[in-house]
């Protein structure tokens, strides 16, 4: 019923708009799922249930978070959240956007080319008009696997993160070797083979680190599994590349 009548308002309402008027539509649909079972670990709400999507993800009702946007903001504020850290964000979430842009202690940057996302710029991640080492920290989540000349763009997410910076990716992933084809050039092929119409391969997490570290990361691939009772309505499984810049390494 939830993704129903999403879909309806985003046929009638323009994007613009949407984004701007999304708390306000989320604060009276949080009325209907007020509670004391779960959490959400991003807006601090309390809720009886998460809204259950067709894909069997679980969204927040106040912040519109979904599962991995909640534990990558855990990893975010436990690990890597400093004063005076300057991050770069690409297609980033609505609820991640909000909440890391009104925090004056950090230089929170987004990025996105689609128009689809609430972005600060527009840049080409395999070609960016940004100088070396700008960032200390990199958010990557799921757009890699859009991105033709995956290389160029790693080498270019190398280029720009500072000495001792971290970039935090993540993209769908398989079980046994990454799998691509570059002849797959329309949509109905790309569906079938790589998961959606507009991905262009599906990694897998060793497939990926091998590109990462070619292009000089230190890698270090987590897999999480999470407890029973799940209060913050996280993925049970869930991998992350942790990707390191270390010049002293090199």
């Amino acid at each position: 019923m939830y993704q129903k009548i999403k879909l309806i308002i985003k046929k009638i309402v323009p994007d613009k708009a949407l984004f701007e008027y999304e708390p306000l539509f989320r604060k009276l649909l949080y009325q209907f799922y007020r509670g004391k079972k779960f959490q959400c670990n991003i807006c601090n709400k309390e809720l009886r249930k998460f809204i259950e999507l067709n894909d069997e993800d679980l969204i927040c009702p106040y912040c519109g978070s979904i599962s991995r946007n909640r534990r990558l903001w855990q990893i975010l504020k436990s690990e890597f959240l400093k004063e005076n850290i300057k991050i770069l964000d690409f297609s980033p979430s609505r609820c991640l956007y909000r909440l890391l842009k009104k925090d004056p202690k950090i230089t929170y940057i987004s990025t996105d080319i689609s128009g689809d996302f609430l972005s600060d710029e527009s840049f080409d991640i395999t070609n960016m008009a940004i100088e070396d080492g700008s960032f200390d920290q990199i958010i990557c989540y799921h757009i890699l696997e859009h991105v033709e000349d995956d290389v160029r763009a790693m080498s270019e997410l190398f280029r720009i993160l500072k000495d001792q910076g971290v970039c935090i990716i993540q993209t769908p992933f398989k079980e046994g070797d990454l799998y691509e084809d570059v002849s797959i050039i329309t949509k109905q092929g790309r569906l079938q083979h790589f998961g959606q119409e507009d991905h262009v391969r599906i990694y897998s997490a060793g497939g990926l680190t091998t590109r990462l570290q070619n292009s000089g990361f230190l890698v270090e691939i987590r897999d999480y599994s999470e407890m029973n009772g799940n209060h913050f309505g996280i993925k049970r499984k869930e991998t992350i590349l942790i990707c390191r810049k270390s010049l002293a390494a090199s």
